[in-house]
């Protein structure tokens, strides 16, 4: 359970104490069509490098690269509310500590 907090910690830390308005305006292609997609690989790269310093795991943390990005362009669509991106980003979660329980990564 340490590290699912560890974790969880991880994902505030990155998705409200990290990311300010400008960077929420700017991953946005329909605030910022000319380079939404490098302030969104950023934000995701923040949360995967969280996600690697607690896990210690590489390949945990370029599936939380990949999976924050799919996430939050979903969100950023409109496919799915701020809560079920929440969900989702806490599910993530989850599947990385099952992976690490059956020694997957």
């Amino acid at each position: 359970m340490d590290i699912f907090f560890l974790l969880l910690f991880g994902h505030a830390l990155g998705d409200f104490g990290l990311q300010n308005e400008n960077m929420i305006k700017r991953k946005n292609r329909k605030n910022n069509p000319e380079s939404w997609y490098i302030y969104l690989a950023a934000h995701s790269v923040i949360h995967g490098g969280l996600v690697g310093f607690f896990t210690g795991s590489f390949i945990l943390a370029i599936l939380e690269v990949i999976c924050h990005g799919v996430i939050d362009y979903g969100k950023m669509e409109g496919r799915f509310t701020f809560k079920v991106d929440q969900l989702l980003h806490v599910a993530c979660k989850v599947v990385w500590i099952l992976m690490l329980v059956k020694q997957i990564v």
